[in-house]
């Protein structure tokens, strides 16, 4: 079974969230605790809410005071509600939540049943329920629930961890190439993307861009690709590589193999439902653009926004780091398109560009060190609240808008324009 803890702000977004799946009959309540129980009414959630509330009004200091909880045995466990009752309860007595409000639904609306709790981290005095070690304490009542319920393991003992020589990009260094090389020589071998949008998503992550090109060749158009590093700003530092430099596996025509292959995979990827799942519950239980990113980063996904000079978002990307895979937001469903997250949040609130800080790069100092983050990315049992994994992903950039529109050049009517002059 595995377990993840979302940590948010926003309670009425998580109820709401919930009883939609319930009202669409993709769920159900299974019980409540220290709460109303389940009626027909029209104002279920505010009477949740006015239980809910004596235990928010004493705490002005914890920010992220909602905890919306998911709890998912293995497919091959076919459990009763009775049983599923049991497991919830056996799980909030570990982490401490023995008597704190919370209502807990089963949602049905993918291939495996599993498990959502909703619930707050204060108590009636309005001290903060200790979240230090919440992590480590999750996991061993997942095991623990595992052994007493004769669960399926999530523990993989055999998967080994690997080591892959990616660096991000230190465009002040002169062996651009061989560091550019060190990434793209390996995304395609562990990484699902099916687009030049959704692999210069992932590319920028590592302070790379790719461009198509074409040029005519004894009367036929023939394209290719070059690539560049890109400044903490997303700008272009460096003279284009042709990507016959790194091999023949790196060029556009293997490229669009790899596109191919990969659209067949995401599409009927048994993960994609699970993270759409993720990603809505993270867009309805915060308040901010910002805080939808840390919340999605807590479960080792990127998000990528596509913005233009006005900021308003034109396009979203999201990289599951959990199932290696990119997708394009409306990929995704037409209710996590850039439209609808554009809408959520211009008319809210006026956004700053994150961009990274070079001293922010102070562990890429030796080109040829082991990025150590894919470490954590190869365990299916990872560990995506530990602080060193969230400083990996600062390190590399990973919560930055871009504006390639305003990035991007017409190649063809620069050439153009050169012959024009000579």
């Amino acid at each position: 079974m595995i377990a993840k803890i979302g940590k948010g702000s926003n309670l009425i977004g998580a109820l709401s969230y919930n009883q939609l799946k319930v009202d669409k009959g993709q769920g159900s309540i299974l019980f409540t605790n220290n709460l109303p129980e389940q009626n027909k009414s029209s104002n279920y959630i505010s009477q949740l809410y006015k239980h809910f509330e004596p235990y928010l009004l004493l705490n002005n200091k914890t920010e992220k005071v909602v905890r919306h909880i998911s709890l998912n045995p293995n497919p091959n466990d076919k459990l009763t509600e009775e049983t599923l009752n049991e497991i919830a309860q056996q799980y909030m007595k570990a982490m401490g939540f023995t008597d704190q409000p919370y209502i807990v639904y089963k949602h049905s609306d993918i291939e495996r049943e599993h498990i959502h709790i909703v619930t707050v981290c204060t108590d009636l005095e309005g001290k903060k329920i200790d979240d230090k070690y919440d992590h480590l304490k999750s996991m061993k009542a997942c095991r623990e629930i595992e052994k007493q319920f004769n669960l399926t393991s999530s523990i993989n003992q055999t998967k080994e961890f690997k080591q892959i020589q990616f660096t991000p990009i230190d465009y002040t260094k002169h062996n651009l190439k061989a560091q550019i090389a060190s990434v793209i020589r390996y995304l395609p071998k562990y990484y699902k993307y099916d687009s030049l949008t959704s692999y210069n998503a992932l590319l920028f992550l590592f302070n790379i861009r790719a461009e198509r090109v074409e040029a005519s060749y004894n009367g036929q158009t023939k394209q290719g690709l070059v690539y560049f590093a890109i400044n903490e700003k997303g700008e272009k530092v460096s003279n284009p590589f042709k990507a016959s430099f790194f091999g023949k596996n790196a060029s556009y025509q293997e490229l669009e193999k790899h596109f191919k292959s990969s659209k067949e995979k995401l599409k009927n990827s048994p993960n994609k439902e699970n993270l759409k799942h993720t990603i809505e519950i993270a867009l309805n239980t915060t308040n901010s653009q910002q805080g939808f990113k840390d919340e999605l980063l807590d479960h080792g996904i990127n998000v990528v926004l596509f913005q233009n000079k006005d900021n308003r978002i034109y396009g979203v990307t999201f990289i599951d780091h959990n199932s290696k895979s990119v997708y394009k937001g409306s990929d995704l469903g037409k209710e996590l398109s850039a439209n609808i997250l554009n809408q959520k949040w211009s008319s809210t609130e006026d956004y700053p560009r994150s961009i990274l800080i070079p001293s922010q790069q102070a562990n890429t100092n030796e080109a040829d060190e082991l990025h150590p983050m894919f470490e954590y990315l190869y365990s299916e049992t990872t560990d995506f609240n530990n602080n060193e994994f969230l400083s990996l992903f600062n390190l590399l950039n990973n919560n930055q808008e871009i504006d390639y529109e305003e990035l991007s050049f017409d190649k063809s009517i620069k050439r153009k324009k050169k012959r024009k002059r000579l």
